[in-house]
């Protein structure tokens, strides 16, 4: 049964890349997004305030916290558009895995996101950032950047099963630009308004980006806070996980 359910997501998760094939501009959007914001806040807004040492060390893991956050809007569309033409409602129809459908769809988009993490590590490099921790530091802070978009996915699956149509996407999508922008990505907490830092220091996106901070060995990072980056990612998946499988298991056929 386990080995069923496997090749039907990887049939589904080849199923999205041939669409991304199909669609090499969306893919390089996406990718040059965080890449134009980057340099955007490295060469033109400047030095972020009360950051000790290069500025761009402290922006690019930042940035790379804060790209894991951004594009699920491609996901919401693609679960809202096979949900409104009755896609998956065809899929369900199938003698498939429950969810493989899902499983597909967050195999394809993590891919994408590493493909993300590799091309803005190389944007940074060039832009002078280095990573001064070693090659196990390095895999870990990779890792909590993965395990962050991973819970961001579902959360995004999760809210597109809601919605139903792509329309509706347009109006969660505003909400993920508040919750990227209210935390440490760019500036330092203790620079914000005392009320504003606080909230700031609580966001999961300022709790990973601090931890990756740390383990990369530039300023603004602090020690402990890797517990905290992996229990809240951990945290929304308990919620929102078997919220979107539970909505997808009750979805009609």
């Amino acid at each position: 049964m386990t080995a069923h359910a496997l090749t039907d997501s990887w049939t589904m998760t080849r199923r999205e890349l041939a669409r991304w094939a199909r669609q090499p501009v969306t893919v390089a959007v996406n990718l040059v997004f965080p890449v134009m914001l980057l340099l955007m806040f490295g060469y033109l807004v400047g030095g972020g305030r009360d950051v000790s040492g290069d500025y761009v060390d402290y922006l690019v893991p930042g940035m790379l916290a804060l790209t894991m956050a951004f594009g699920l809007e491609g996901t919401m569309i693609a679960v809202t558009r096979d949900l409104d033409k009755g896609v998956i409602d065809r899929f369900r129809s199938l003698p498939m895995a429950n969810g493989a459908v899902l499983v597909g769809r967050s195999a394809a988009d993590m891919l994408q996101s590493a493909a993300g993490l590799a091309v803005m590590t190389a944007v940074g490099y060039a832009l002078g950032w280095r990573a001064h921790g070693g090659p196990g530091a390095f895999l870990g802070a990779v890792g909590l950047l993965l395990l962050l978009r991973f819970a961001m996915l579902w959360i995004g699956i999760f809210l597109a099963l809601v919605a139903g149509k792509p329309e509706l996407v347009q109006a969660v999508q505003i909400l993920v630009w508040p919750v990227g922008f209210l935390s440490n990505a760019f500036a330092a907490p203790d620079s914000m308004p005392g009320w504003l830092g606080t909230a700031v220091q609580w966001n999961p996106l300022s709790q990973t980006a601090t931890a990756v901070r740390d383990l990369f060995g530039g300023p603004g990072g602090e020690p402990g806070h890797v517990w905290a980056a992996v229990g809240w990612p951990l945290a929304l998946l308990a919620v929102f996980f078997p919220l979107a499988v539970g909505r997808f298991a009750r979805l009609s056929r």
